[in-house]
């Protein structure tokens, strides 16, 4: 029995180092285009879409894709029903139309629900199986259509990575290489479907290892750029939300806490822009609709904030009227006249 758990905690340890080690922790190296080629890798441009970013099911992956969408959908109700959506069809219509197209143009296997959550925090999250939420915050933010778009590929990425169902992957190996009783308790299996049933909510299980969010910047910025946006303003936005860190902070979503420090950010995309995507003659960075749904998104806001405001203004009592008899309504006292003076 005891070689037997000896065993078993050898291959667990074995198995957590390589869970651990896994592509994604570190972050992508930017390739030299003179090496570049044409073989399905996470930096084939020409193989979006049929390349495997890491969401093959093995050692790094207990999760299918069915049970992604299922782990997904139970979370995405949970949001539902507490977050207020934005229902206005123009700016709901737009933004979906504006995420299915870098679907599209992305390595994800699953399809995607965009939703638009009426939140002032500068955010965007995807749950897996692709439910993908934008807050109205971030749409009012951007200064253009690319700099939305290069946020929203940025969660799309996380998704088409299997990020969410890697990293609690490895939370699992990582309990299971200091449980040396594991094989009394249902084995590597039952410890997986235990792990996904114990999810904390989507605020605090969508914070991603630093080499995840580094990975999703990189195949990010191919997705936008193959969508046709330029890539320079995914760097542009990155560059604002630096700015906005030191002038307020706290505007930023507590998300954005566990994402690489921006400075850093901004100068690895930039490279990969430079010395991965080859430069094209024209690139879609703006549109009429984009700044007609901000405005639209904008009135919606306001109209909010005044009706918040109203609402919580104290209401004042009107003063209560004497009546005709020349008795008041209220308890004051009534003073006598000075007995002292003429009576007519």
């Amino acid at each position: 029995m005891k070689r037997l758990i000896g065993t078993g905690l050898a291959i667990i340890l074995a198995f957590g180092s390589m869970a651990l080690a896994a592509p994604g922790d570190d972050e992508p190296q930017t390739p030299d285009p003179k090496n570049l080629k044409h073989n399905g890798s996470i930096n084939d441009l020409d193989a979006i879409g049929n390349r495997n970013v890491g969401c093959g099911r093995g050692i790094g992956n207990w999760y299918s894709v069915e049970s992604q969408i299922n782990m997904g959908r139970q979370y995405a109700d949970q949001v539902d029903n507490s977050s207020k959506l934005i229902k206005d069809p123009v700016i709901t219509e737009y933004v979906n139309r504006v995420g299915q197209n870098l679907v599209r143009n992305s390595d994800s296997k699953v399809p995607f629900t965009i939703k638009v959550v009426d939140a002032d925090a500068i955010n965007a999250f995807a749950l897996p199986g692709g439910f993908f939420y934008v807050n109205s915050g971030l749409i009012l933010a951007a200064d253009n259509e690319a700099e939305l778009a290069g946020v929203m590929a940025h969660e799309i990425a996380h998704v088409a990575a299997c990020h969410i169902a890697r990293q609690n992957t490895r939370g699992t190996l990582a309990q299971l290489a200091s449980i040396p009783l594991i094989f009394t308790t249902g084995g590597l299996g039952g410890l997986a479907v235990q792990e996904a049933a114990g999810l904390a909510l989507p605020t605090a299980m969508l914070k991603f290892s630093r080499g995840f969010e580094a990975e999703a910047d990189y195949l990010g910025v191919q997705y936008m750029y193959k969508s046709g946006y330029d890539p320079q303003a995914f760097t542009a936005f990155f560059e604002k939300i630096e700015a906005q860190e030191k002038k307020k902070p706290g505007a930023l979503s507590k998300a954005f806490e566990t994402h690489p420090p921006t400075p850093d950010r901004i100068e690895k995309s930039q490279e990969e822009i430079e010395k991965l995507l080859p430069a094209r003659p024209s690139y879609k960075v703006d549109t009429s609709e984009f700044q007609e749904v901000k405005g639209r998104l904008a009135k919606l806001e306001n109209r909010r904030k005044l009706d918040d405001k109203k609402d919580s203004s104290p209401e004042l009592r009107r003063a209560s009227q004497p009546s005709d008899s020349g008795d008041s309504d209220d308890d004051h006292p009534v003073l006598k006249r000075d007995g002292s003076q003429k009576q007519n």
